[in-house]
């Protein structure tokens, strides 16, 4: 799955100067992320095209070569070998430094997230997020910043964490606080063409308590971004929390069947930035607790698969339909199949509220009440 996917690496920012260079494990295989002299971003194997000898041991700020420690070949932040120190009069005939400049993978900045391919055969990034750029548009994401991240380590398959993100029908048992301020009638399917699954909050229901969310919101929110919460699980690793006023990014690395490394990233757009730390406390432990009780619930999970003897049980159309959809994307993946989701159907609005402005379910109960 991950090595002929999209698969998000970091925040932008991460990478925000010429020579900042960050590694990720992609597919089990070592990757190096830099921005060359013009500020490009370049992705690189983490391996010296001399002996294989690993390049870098973490992130760190380059300068304007990546040396090898071994016996010192050194790459220019484009990946051309640039530099054999000794070779040339060693008795090696017909080298051309241009035949071994380091092997370079697809990357990509999204909105505020990078990406890495491994696979020349997968579709162009544009494909693969199908309307997401049109959905999120108002956002402005590109301009937003990370202002922390938190490393959690999670005894569970990472499937089971992005499962369960993409449904609600847990809130009210698992997530009593949340079903305070998120409340189950609020929510309905957010998805169209590509390789997401999602659900949006309309309205963000914080009356019932409003001390989680006290930072101002993003500038030049329309109507319906201004009052709602986005829900988003890109496939495959990255999970989007998208509010008024922030985002909580968690992404995903595979470490084991089951052991999945988590990385809780909270990003503020340009208006916020300066928010008192007091205030930004506030959401970021909300989060963190609700995080702590989706832990807990996927642990049970992966335990409970593990026992053996378990056979599947019925989805839900209103609460689990985008798990349905994901796992529609997974066989796909296992099989080879290219293929991206369609959106949902212009019939299941009654239903589901779809759409970039969907109807609230009370309407749609509503309506489905003098149907009756």
């Amino acid at each position: 799955v991950f090595a002929t996917s999209w698969v998000c690496v970091g925040i932008h920012d991460e990478l925000s100067a010429p020579g900042s260079a960050i590694l990720r494990q992609v597919a089990g295989r070592s990757v190096i992320l830099t921005r060359n002299a013009d500020g490009d971003l370049r992705g690189f194997l983490n391996a010296c095209r001399h002996r294989g000898t690993q390049l870098l041991d973490g992130d760190c700020t380059l300068g304007s070569t990546i040396r090898c420690p071994y016996h010192r070949w050194g790459y220019d932040l484009d990946g051309n070998l640039v530099s054999t120190p000794q070779f040339a009069d060693s008795g090696v005939d017909d080298f051309d430094p241009a035949d071994y400049g380091l092997h370079a993978v697809r990357v990509a900045v999204w909105q505020c997230l990078v990406f890495v391919c491994l696979s020349d055969e997968t579709l162009a990034i544009e494909d693969w997020f199908g309307d997401l750029d049109q959905r999120l548009a108002g956002y402005r994401l590109a301009d937003w910043r990370s202002h922390q991240d938190l490393p959690v380590e999670i005894q569970a398959n990472w499937k089971l964490i992005s499962e369960n993100f993409q449904e609600y029908y847990h809130l009210r048992w698992v997530h009593p606080e949340l079903a305070t301020v998120s409340r189950v009638r609020d929510h309905y399917r957010y998805q169209g063409p590509g390789m997401y699954c999602g659900q949006t909050t309309t309205p963000i229901s914080s009356d019932e308590r409003g001390d989680w969310d006290t930072m101002p919101p993003a500038e030049g929110l329309g109507p319906s971004d201004s009052v709602s919460g986005r829900f988003i699980a890109i496939f495959p690793n990255v999970l989007l929390s998208i509010l008024p006023n922030h985002v909580c990014v968690m992404r995903l690395e595979a470490i084991a069947p089951g052991v999945t490394h988590e990385t809780c990233t909270w990003l503020l757009p340009p208006t916020t930035d300066n928010v008192p730390d007091e205030d930004f406390a506030v959401t970021r432990d909300f989060w963190l607790d609700l995080n702590a009780e989706d832990v807990d619930i996927v642990q049970r999970g992966q335990r409970g698969l593990t026992t053996g003897g378990y056979t599947p049980g019925r989805l839900s159309p209103r609460f689990e339909e985008p798990l349905h959809r994901f796992h529609n994307m997974l066989a796909d993946r296992f099989n080879g199949i290219p293929r991206i989701p369609d959106g949902d159907e212009s019939d299941d609005q009654p239903l589901y509220g779809t759409g970039v402005n969907p109807l609230p379910w009370r309407a749609v109960e509503s309506q489905a009440g003098k149907g009756n």
